[in-house]
This record gives C-alpha cells, structure tokens and sequence, in this order.
C-alpha cells in the first residue's frame, strides 16, 4: 500500500505540473499550482523531511498561491490577457526549462552512491548549539549567513513591491479590502486569528528541538493578518509606518547585531558562545518570525495605492 499512495501522489504531482504548464486558464493554473505546492509538502514527509514539507506547505501551496490569485485578479480587472502558447517566447521559455531540468537530472544521476553528506558531523556539533532539531541548527548556527541574506533578501523584494506604486500614493496604504466581503469570510476573520497566533507561537518555540521554526511560523501570521485585512476588519497599515518598518527591519538587524558582537564574545561572524547558543537563535527566531510575517503579508497587499492621510 506505501508503494501505490508513493506512486499515485508522483503521478498526480506530475498531472499538476503539466496542466499548470499546459493550461490556458490562469485561475485554474494557480489553483493546479496550490494542489501541486500541497502535494509536495506530502511527498516531502513522505521523504521524512518534515520541516520541509511544513515549508513546502505554507510558502509554496498557501502564500504563494494567495500571491499568484491576487495578481491575476488585478491584471484580469485592467483588462490585461495572458500570453499565447504560439508565441515564440513561449518556445524559448520551454526549450529553457528543458534544458535545465535536463541539466539537474544529470547531475543529481551523477552523485556518487553513497551521497557526500555532512549530517554526521551537523550530529556531532548539536550539543554546542543547545538544539535538538538538526534543521535549525543549520540554518541558523552552521549556514547562518545565508540564513540571513534570504531574510534580507525578502525585505529587498518588499521595498520593489512597493517601488511600483505612483509617486501620489507612496507611504499611504494598500487598498485590500474586496468590494463586497461575504459573511462567512467576516466569521473566519474573527475566529481563527487567535488559533491561529497561537498555533505560531508554538512552531516558534518547538523549532529548536523539533520541526518548525521561523518560515512556518511567520507565514501562519500573516495569513491570519490578511484574512482580518481581507474581511475589512483592519485596514492595511501605511508603508511609511515608523512602527511598521521597525518589525520589518527587527528580524534581520537582531541576526546582525548579535552576528557582529560574535567577533567579541565568540571570535568570529555569527559565532554563539556555547552557554548562550540557544537563548540567542531562540530569540533571533522570533524577531525573525515576527519580520517574515509583515514582509509577506505586505507582499500580497502590494503596493500602496491610496495617498496618504494629511
């Protein structure tokens, strides 16, 4: 039985591919792509990979998504059509992917058996680092400065959201509210953001000895935000925010700081001192949580288009 559900779910993995590829339908390819983003999440805790699939989960099946549905709606009320399968761009970007799905194939074939791996030493060192979740421990102690740079780089994606917005309307708010909001959506809005935080808080604290942690968490968050900011029961804040801009640099200026202070306490960039390891990724942690929730859901509320107040 573990045999035919590992075979179905490659099968319906590459059947949502294809049709989000294939389909001429954007609505219908962005809803294949959610189903697509939520079975890849199951085949990677089928891989045992559960942080992951968590991952996989929120970001590629659930923001993601969310992101793609919005900007369709947007381009769809200018008027604005998707391009031709005919056209030759279309066979460039083909003859591309091609290749380079060609290309990774190869050179995952190309491995040596067994595969290079690290894990052995990452277990080793996991007692200096007070974790238990070897995940974290990578991403935040043994690689911390990519760590760090993608954080960094997610705010860069923000700052050119909101570049798109008209001169007028720069360091007002997006208008995210739809024009009629049902019911239904009002009740979710009011129930499921305490759960919600709640739920957050937990993937928060268990990350460092168990699958969760900063991605997962923050994305929780800012769903629930964009589900208050979608019923209309909170508008969304202005870009020029001080309080705003401070929650969204906090996360990343904390890693730098306490990365920089590692030259004097434990001798090099994003060094911990082994007593304090925990409590200092803990905490980076959370400012970190709290700066990836406002820079996506600003992401999907888009640029500014309402001038600010005077």
């Amino acid at each position: 039985m573990s045999l035919v559900f590992d075979v179905a779910l490659a099968a319906g993995l590459v059947a949502l591919a294809l049709h989000v590829v294939l389909t001429r339908d954007g609505k219908g390819a962005i809803i294949a792509f959610i189903g697509f983003g939520l079975l890849l999440g199951i085949g990677w805790a089928r891989l045992a990979s559960v942080d992951v699939a968590l991952t996989e989960a929120a970001i590629g099946g659930g923001l993601t998504g969310m992101l793609l549905l919005r900007t369709q709606a947007h381009l769809a009320g200018r008027g604005v059509r998707p391009a031709q399968t005919g056209h030759p761009s279309w066979r460039l970007a083909a003859a591309g992917c091609t290749i380079v799905t060609l290309g990774l194939g190869y050179v995952v074939l190309a491995f040596p058996s067994p595969a290079p791996s690290l894990a052995r030493e990452v277990a080793g060192s996991l007692d200096a680092t007070g974790l238990g979740n070897p995940v974290t421990a990578v991403l935040l102690a043994f690689r911390a400065i990519d760590t760090l740079l993608e954080k960094i780089v997610i705010i860069l994606a923000l700052i050119g959201v909101w570049s798109l917005a008209s001169d007028p309307n720069w360091g007002g708010s997006s208008h995210l509210r739809p024009a009629s909001v049902p019911e239904p959506l009002v009740f979710l809005a009011r129930m499921l953001p305490p759960f919600g935080v709640v739920i957050a808080v937990y993937q928060v604290w268990v990350g460092a000895d168990l699958p969760g942690g900063t991605f997962q968490a923050g994305t929780i968050l800012a769903a629930m935000w964009l589900l208050v900011m979608l019923a209309g029961l909170r508008p969304a804040p202005e870009t020029r925010a001080a309080g705003l801009r401070m929650m969204l640099a906090a996360g990343p200026a904390l890693f730098l700081l306490i990365g920089f202070l590692g030259f004097l306490i434990a001798g090099g960039f994003l060094a911990y001192p082994e007593a304090v390891a925990k409590p200092l990724i803990v905490a980076i942690e959370v400012a970190l949580t709290l700066s990836v929730a406002a820079t996506l859901g600003l992401l999907v509320a888009g640029p500014p288009d309402k001038e600010p107040a005077r």
